[in-house]
């Protein structure tokens, strides 16, 4: 930018606090909303443990939500048309979740 340009008065300056840059790892999503909000918990299972820890909630308005999902929906496109279709297994994960495979003993 040049020194006697004037900044967009539209731009955001988003900061990422370092504790936040790592970023959490989740593995499950759990939503539930009310007339006002959506609640998502994103949760992290390990194998073959019943108990699993919630690593982050998100609050947001029902219209943010219909941002979040058009947002996930184009980024999606996006990665299909770069990397190719994402596979679905054909049936829903049991919980606990075993990753497919037998859980080990020590």
């Amino acid at each position: 930018m040049q020194p006697n340009q004037n900044p967009d008065p539209n731009a955001i300056n988003i900061e990422l606090p370092e504790a936040l840059a790592e970023g959490e790892y989740a593995n499950l999503a759990m939503i539930a909303h009310s007339n006002s909000e959506f609640v998502i918990d994103f949760i992290r299972m390990m194998p073959g443990l019943p108990k699993a820890k919630v690593k982050a909630r998100i609050v947001v308005t029902p219209e943010h939500a219909k941002r979040l999902l058009q947002a996930l929906t184009e980024n999606v496109e996006r990665f299909e048309q770069a990397f190719g279709p994402i596979k679905m297994q054909n049936e829903a994960p049991s919980y606990p979740m075993n990753f497919g495979g037998s859980v080990g003993e020590a």
